[in-house]
């Protein structure tokens, strides 16, 4: 097929283009074959754009484009390498650095209880990726989760906030990484990084150690799926062995008097430093995009994310807690608290211990997300709405070199100059954004499937849908605007209860899981949705304004090239027996075929 020979490579034609590239390995499509075709395709911005709205892709659509990247990834992974991987993504720079920064500014020892409320966040949102990445078993993650179930262009909004989630992510674990390493090396965390007065604050400390990591894990990961899994499984091993000395060492040099004041800050406290602390939590979706790569998904899948998530949030809870109980609150360092509360405590030796455990356990973090960001930039680029160069998959290693390289040159740049607080900040955004959208779209697979529910039903979901996202979000907002009220929490609370209580009862449910299902759904889910906006509305005001600069940033681009790209794509599959279902057509449930 013609756009298959312009937009896919296959055996040698594949291995020289991961070296070299040309204009059609970014913009292949017929929009961008000339001045005058471009022009014509922005012409019709309007029509693609409602097209694209409105368009959402099928199971076997999503399964249809892996191959559009010239090579398969290898089935090595099982449910032990999940969880692994799972525990690697996540224990890292939020526990053995943010613990530190939020019990000191805004929680105090109650920091445990905002780990416990993110880790059930965390959790509601696990078992919502469990289902769709057991029925979808793609390495796009959520992009494909969205595209399936919300659209095309509900996707790509939530595709870019996912790309910088990773950046972000990345980012602020390899400049922790840097804090670790000088301690370990009996320096101030701040003494390997250089200010230039010239540069704005929060982005004048420039991080090369930062840089460097983040170079290796690029080579680790771009090598081998299963070699960076048993390097992971190393890593977390003995990254366990440290945290279970923090534990039991941290226990003996305890003192309850420092839990005396277990709350100084309120409940405002305790969920500022929750919504901040979601950082910690982030990296399980990783592993889901790891589906592809899953020996036994339907198996596999559950045990590996739900597993490592739940052993995470008990450790995560345990740790805090001992930090709090080995200094007073007001006295705990921001940069690396561990060890320097065992230093304060005379333990000084121990402190080089701890940094060793965590930068094992950053690094298995930058490890997990390097692999993971690429998978997920690869099927954004398979559908076209990333140039599909990004999409190739090398034939001898089966991994994506090219967005392996990509989405980490960008995070070293990032690392490079950016303050931690202010990716912390910025990622929370990111990732809970994300995440309240996984967690409806879950709600819209059970509850919608054209050609089976009915249109009442449609509007009833429509109707309850829009009810339990306006309540939540009134709930954040009057939590955030009312320092003392609760008679808004009166309205809110109950038009979330009755509209979750009437979806319950009056639509029934038009699919069910085939393998492994989300329980006491739409329950579960919309708790997620809930628990996801309130947060967000405990998060800073200047993040939010960044955090609109880069969407204002990704509809810019969508607007003049993903748009177009996507369509020419879906239009030449379309021709081809592989169309995607459109909503307004009534073909929503139905899918493309899938090719011979």
């Amino acid at each position: 097929m013609e756009g298959d020979d312009k937009s896919d490579c296959a055996g040698s034609t594949t291995r020289r283009r991961l070296c070299t590239c040309s204009k059609d390995d970014f913009l292949p499509e017929e929009s961008f074959q000339s001045w005058g075709n471009y022009a014509s395709a922005l012409r019709q911005t309007p029509a693609r754009l409602l097209d694209r709205v409105t368009s959402r892709s099928s199971l076997e659509a999503e399964l249809e484009v892996k191959a559009r990247s010239g090579g398969q990834m290898k089935r090595t992974l099982t449910a032990w390498d999940l969880m692994w991987f799972g525990m690697g993504a996540v224990i890292g720079a939020g526990i053995f650095v943010l613990t530190g920064q939020e019990a000191h500014i805004h929680a105090g020892p109650a920091v445990v209880l905002s780990y416990a409320f993110s880790g059930l966040s965390a959790l509601l949102s696990v078992f919502c990726y469990t289902e769709f990445a057991v029925e979808i078993p793609v390495a796009g993650g959520s992009f494909a989760y969205l595209r399936v179930e919300l659209g095309d262009f509900v996707a790509f909004i939530a595709a870019g906030n996912i790309l910088l989630e990773y950046i972000i992510g990345g980012a602020a674990v390899a400049r922790s990484w840097t804090s670790y390493f000088a301690t370990l090396c009996n320096h101030q965390p701040e003494d390997f990084r250089f200010e230039v007065n010239g540069l704005a604050k929060d982005f004048n400390q420039l991080d090369p150690i930062a840089v460097g990591i983040i170079i290796l894990v690029c080579i680790i990961a771009v090598m081998s799926t299963k070699g960076s899994s048993r390097l992971n499984y190393i890593a977390s091993v003995v990254h366990i062995i440290v945290i279970v000395f923090i534990i039991i060492a941290g226990l003996i040099k305890a003192d309850p008097k420092n839990y005396r004041d277990f709350t100084p800050y309120g409940a405002r406290g305790i969920f500022k430093a929750s919504a901040v602390l979601f950082f910690a939590y982030v990296g399980f979706d990783a592993v889901s995009t790891m589906a592809e790569e899953t020996k036994n998904p339907a198996r596999d899948i559950p045990i590996g994310l739900v597993g490592s998530m739940v052993l995470t949030t008990t450790i995560y809870c345990v740790l805090a807690v001992v930090l709090c109980l080995m200094q007073p609150y007001n006295e705990i360092d921001i940069n690396a608290p561990f060890s320097v509360a065992f230093k304060k405590v005379g333990w000084g030796w121990a402190q080089y211990v701890v940094a060793a455990g965590a930068l094992k356990g950053m690094t298995s973090v930058l490890l997990v997300s390097a692999v993971g960001q690429a998978r997920y930039l690869t099927h954004i680029a398979r559908t076209h709405m990333m140039p599909p160069w990004f999409a190739k998959v090398d034939p001898k290693t089966g991994t994506p070199i090219i967005a392996t390289v990509a989405m980490l040159a960008s995070t070293a740049v990032i690392a490079f100059f950016t303050d931690l607080e202010v990716l912390a900040n910025l990622l929370s955004i990111a990732t809970l954004f994300i995440f309240m959208l996984v967690a409806l779209a879950l709600i819209v697979r059970r509850y919608y499937v054209s050609g089976e529910t009915t249109e009442a039903n449609r509007k009833k979901l429509v109707v309850y849908l829009t009810l339990i996202l306006a309540s939540s979000t009134g709930t954040a907002m009057y939590w955030g605007l009312s320092e003392h009220g609760w008679i808004g929490y009166c309205v809110t609370v109950p038009i979330w209860i009755l509209s979750n209580l009437l979806l319950w009862t009056t639509v029934p449910q038009a699919r069910s899981p085939k393998l492994w299902g989300v329980p006491l759904v739409p329950w579960m889910p919309s708790t997620s949705i809930a628990i996801n906006i309130f947060l967000l509305g405990s998060i800073d005001g200047k993040s939010f304004v960044r955090f609109m600069v880069w969407t204002c940033f990704l509809l810019v681009y969508y607007l003049l090239f993903g748009l177009h790209a996507s369509y020419d794509t879906a239009k030449l599959y379309e021709s081809q027996g592989k169309a995607l279902r459109n909503v307004e057509e009534g073909t929503a449930g139905d899918g493309g075929s899938a090719p011979p």
